[in-house]
């Protein structure tokens, strides 16, 4: 078990399952805290700006950008999700873990999300997402593990998995 500051050293950068944002800071400022994981900061003016600069590019990077500026709170829970994902995004992760991106998200969110993972694999990050959102998980993941009460039920390539019936009669419903 590594302490936090160690796994994010690592190349682990992270997403909650609840929101956990600054509510009384802007944008930019919660993505920069990101962007401050050990081993990425020097000392001085240069350090900061680079860390704003790597800060605002996750924010364009998830479309958030013309928007830096403004408080946690004039953003809808969808854009809030992409914000915290912004931020796991600042610190250059290796891997990028994802606990239930698309809870609580509308229709047309779930589709910007899906979006945003594809781009994000297209840069070459690898993403561990845990959600129980089997279309998400199906569109998203080329490989899935599918717990059921804690216990391996199938693991592999995406499309074998989903067609596993055990599968099928614990998430997906029989007819």
């Amino acid at each position: 078990e590594m302490p936090p500051h160690q796994r994010a050293a690592a190349g682990l950068g992270r997403t909650f399952q609840n929101i956990r944002l600054f509510r009384s800071m802007t944008a930019l400022e919660n993505v920069v805290i990101g962007a401050e994981r050990p081993g990425n900061t020097l000392t001085g003016q240069r350090d900061e700006a680079a860390l704003n600069a790597r800060a605002m590019s996750a924010l364009t990077f998830v479309g958030l950008g013309p928007r830096a500026n403004e408080l946690i709170s004039s953003f809808s829970y969808g854009h809030q999700r992409l914000i915290e994902i912004a931020r796991a995004l600042a610190a250059n992760p290796t891997l990028l873990l994802l606990d239930e991106p698309a809870a609580g998200l509308n229709s047309t969110e779930k589709l910007e999300l899906h979006a945003l993972l594809k781009r994000i694999a297209a840069q070459g990050l690898t993403i561990l997402i845990i959600d129980h959102d089997m279309t998400l998980v199906s569109e998203a993941a080329q490989h899935i593990t599918v717990l059921n009460f804690g216990r391996r039920i199938a693991d592999g390539e995406s499309l074998a998995v989903l067609r596993h019936p055990d599968v099928v009669s614990a998430y997906l419903g029989t007819e």
